[in-house]
C-alpha cells in the first residue's frame, strides 16, 4: 500500500512539473500569459500569439486553443484570470471569444465564434471555409457543464450555469441556469435571492 501511494505521489509531482515547465516555455509565444497559469500537455495550439491567457489559469490535457484565419491581427481568444478548463475542451476563435474571470469549464466543452460553411454541395465541408463569425462571451464566474456546446453570437452571463450536454444558441442571462438542446433558461438565481431578502 505504501509503495503504491509513493508511486502515485511521485507521478503527480512529475505531471505537475512537466506541465509547469511546458507552460513556462510555451507561454512566451502567447499574446500574453499570466503568472501561475498552467497548460497541461498534451495540448493543441494554433496561432497562440493571438491568444491571451490571464493569471492563475488552468487548461487541462487534450484541450485545443485555436485562432483560425490570418496569422496577423490582435487577440481573438481571451481567457480571464483564475479560469479553470478541464481536459478535452475546444476554444476556437475567428473573431472574438472571451472568457471572463474564474470561469469553470467541465470536460469536452466546445466554444466557437464561427461555423463551417456547408452550402456548396459540390465541395466537401472541409474545403468551404467558415462563416457566421459572431463574438462569444462567457461572463465572470460562469460554469459550463460537461459536453456543452456554445454557438456563435452567444453571451453567457456572469455567474450563469449551463447544464451538461446543452447546446447554447441564445444568450443566457446573468445568474441563471440553462439546460437542454437548444438550451433554455429554467431558473434565475438573482430573482430567488431578491425574493429571499
Amino acid at each position: 500500500m505504501q509503495t503504491g501511494r509513493a508511486f502515485v505521489a511521485s507521478y503527480r509531482i512529475a505531471v505537475r512539473a512537466r506541465a509547469k515547465a511546458f507552460s513556462l516555455l510555451a507561454g512566451a509565444s502567447f499574446a500574453s500569459f499570466g503568472a501561475g497559469s498552467v497548460l497541461q500537455p498534451p495540448i493543441r495550439l494554433e496561432h497562440e500569439w493571438r491568444i491571451s491567457v490571464g493569471s492563475g489559469v488552468f487548461v487541462g490535457a487534450g484541450s485545443w486553443l485555436q485562432v483560425v484565419g490570418p496569422a496577423e491581427g490582435g487577440v481573438a481568444l481571451e481567457i480571464g484570470d483564475g479560469t479553470s478548463i478541464a481536459g478535452q475542451c475546444v476554444l476556437s476563435a475567428a473573431g472574438s471569444v472571451r472568457l471572463g474571470r474564474r470561469v469553470l469549464l467541465a470536460r469536452n466543452v466546445y466554444i466557437s465564434d464561427h461555423i463551417h460553411a456547408y452550402r456548396d454541395v459540390t465541395r466537401a465541408v472541409l474545403d468551404q471555409g467558415i462563416e457566421r463569425v459572431e463574438p462569444v462571451e462567457i461572463g465572470d464566474g460562469a460554469w459550463l457543464g460537461q459536453n456543452v456546446v456554445v454557438c456563435p453570437g452567444v453571451r453567457i452571463g456572469r455567474g450563469a450555469i449551463v447544464g451538461a450536454n446543452a447546446v447554447v444558441v441564445d444568450d443566457v442571462p446573468d445568474h441563471s441556469l440553462a439546460v437542454g438542446v437548444p438550451a433554455s433558461v429554467v431558473r434565475r438565481f438573482a430573482e430567488a435571492a431578491e425574493v429571499a431578502s
